[in-house]
């Protein structure tokens, strides 16, 4: 496949995208699968001091942001949305309740899709232009409903680092090669796990270790570095959570970098649909 090249504004040398993934009570409801009032209240968190921090930052600095947000938390935090867009933040679709998405049959994808930018529709007052799946995991009909529904962009896979692409559906074969589809009209802007907050510092019981917040940041940084030195139009995606960015210390770690990407002065800060509309046109 040919990667097209991404058109910048003049004097910008890449693209950085500050994403956060709103998701508040949803991951613990849907993907965790723990629902007692301590993991709840970490969803609280994220809403009422995580959103209001990253709103000032973000404000002090005018730049923009992708909101990727659950139906659910649209609607259990409105007031939170309504702050998000009168800041001129775009809110992007994140499933319905962040259900995990290969789990679920065809029909019930669709309905979970369905009831989702029905509550879109409702608290924001259109459709989402682009969608990130809960937990970043697709089913085999994810991109068939992507296009369906008239989704201009997708962030959730990690075909490329630094690139946009268009993906293609895969069949597999054991014995044999895989085969690759016809590219999707859906444009991809890729993620890392390496560039996302949850893994590396959020403390889940049983299921993952409380991480030092200095190597998130080393990295963070190094990975910055390159993208800027070495990839001309590179589009450097930082995918965060109020709920864990939000902390004071975490806060710093991306005040830090913001200021070191501000201080280059090559660097355009654009929403994803922005990055798309570049990439595409």
């Amino acid at each position: 496949m040919t990667d097209t090249l991404l058109t910048l504004p003049p004097g910008k040398r890449m693209a950085v995208a500050l994403t956060f993934d709103f998701d508040a009570h949803s991951p613990w409801m849907g993907t965790v699968g723990r629902t007692s009032p301590t993991y709840l209240s970490r969803g609280d968190f994220g809403a009422e001091q995580g959103v209001p921090r990253l709103l000032e930052l973000l404000g002090r600095n005018d730049l923009p942001a992708t909101w990727a947000t659950p139906g659910h938390d649209l609607v259990t935090f409105p007031h939170r949305i309504e702050q998000i867009l009168a800041a001129g933040h775009e809110i992007a679709a994140h499933g319905c309740y962040h259900e995990v998405v290969p789990s679920l049959g065809p029909a019930e994808e669709r309905r979970l899709m369905e009831v989702a930018l029905g509550q879109h529709e409702r608290v924001v007052g259109r459709r989402p232009r682009g969608y990130r799946s809960p937990a970043w995991d697709f089913s085999e009909t994810t991109l068939d409903l992507l296009e369906e529904y008239g989704f201009d962009w997708d962030s959730s896979l990690m075909g490329r680092e630094f690139e946009l692409y268009r993906p293609r559906r895969v069949t597999i074969n054991y014995e044999s090669a895989n085969e690759f589809g016809p590219e999707s009209r859906i444009i991809e802007i890729p993620v890392s796990w390496y560039l996302d907050d949850w893994p590396s510092v959020e403390y889940v019981a049983g299921i993952s270790a409380l991480g030092p917040h200095r190597d998130m940041e080393d990295r963070w940084h190094t990975i910055f570095g390159y993208a800027h030195e070495r990839v001309p139009g590179a589009v450097y995606v930082l995918t965060m959570h109020p709920q864990t960015i939000g902390r004071s210390h975490h806060l710093l770690v991306l005040e830090k970098l913001i200021e070191r990407m501000l201080d280059t002065g090559d660097v355009w800060f654009a929403t994803l649909s922005e990055i798309a509309d570049a990439w595409r046109g």
